[in-house]
């Protein structure tokens, strides 16, 4: 199998990226019938994010198809698309649970709030406009299918080669994976950065993004929830 090299492999992402983003940012402005303004004031706007998701993970995916299709490679190898191990989905599962416990235990103990502003914005301004069901969507289901198959997937499959180490690459992963989560402050990035660590260990280790889109929805439904009883049960 034909595999992009590593500046190549960065290209194509950049571009799938960008191209999701371009295509993103059209979508919302004509949602928001061109009000800049609007969009200014409201970033976080439940209807906003959830479309933005909906636009840009889809576009970034064919982009990579289309990478892949001219590499005249098999996408399901490329992306590492197999089913995992039971034994691998169980370590995965308890080692997140493990991670999420003690992120959630730092957070406390430092005297953090457990859920972003942006979280909470973009849940509250979701319920108003009638858009939960297509944000939960959107955040549970496609932002991690996107992220996977681009950062675990396509990344992954340029960045670690079997004839060099393979940290190196699941680093660069999992850094290219905290930078663009811009909505969160610095410590909702370096909590971004530790999930991309894992998850790319996980991917490592099992040679499956089932296995890493798995957690990752895991993730964020666990954050979700945490929104949720945040929102309606523990508000200030």
């Amino acid at each position: 199998m034909k595999i992009w090299g590593y500046w190549a492999t960065l290209g194509w992402s950049i571009l799938a990226y960008l191209a999701g983003q371009v295509a993103a940012t059209a979508i919302v402005l004509w949602w928001q019938q061109g009000n800049l303004s609007l969009l200014a004031r409201t970033p976080y706007d439940g209807a906003t994010v959830t479309l933005s998701v909906l636009v840009l993970n889809p576009v970034t995916v064919v982009i990579l198809l289309a990478a892949v299709r001219l590499a005249k490679a098999d996408p399901m190898e490329y992306f590492a698309l197999a089913w995992p191990q039971a034994r691998d989905v169980a370590t995965g599962v308890l080692g997140l649970v493990c991670l999420i416990a003690a992120s959630d235990a730092a957070l406390y103990l430092s005297g953090q709030d457990l859920v972003t502003s942006f979280q909470l914005q973009s849940y509250t301004t979701a319920i108003n406009e009638h858009w939960l069901p297509a944000m939960l969507f959107a955040a549970i289901i496609v932002a991690p299918a996107g992220e996977e198959i681009l950062f675990r997937g396509f990344m992954f499959r340029g960045f670690v080669r079997s004839e060099r180490p393979a940290w190196p690459g699941v680093i660069a992963t999992a850094v290219l994976f905290a930078i663009p989560h811009v909505q969160y402050d610095w410590v909702g990035v370096v909590q971004i950065l530790v999930i991309g660590l894992y998850l790319g260990w996980m991917r490592l280790r099992s040679g499956s993004i089932v296995l890493t889109f798995l957690l990752h929805a895991l993730f964020n439904l666990e954050g979700t929830l945490e929104t949720v009883a945040r929102a309606h049960y523990f508000s200030r």
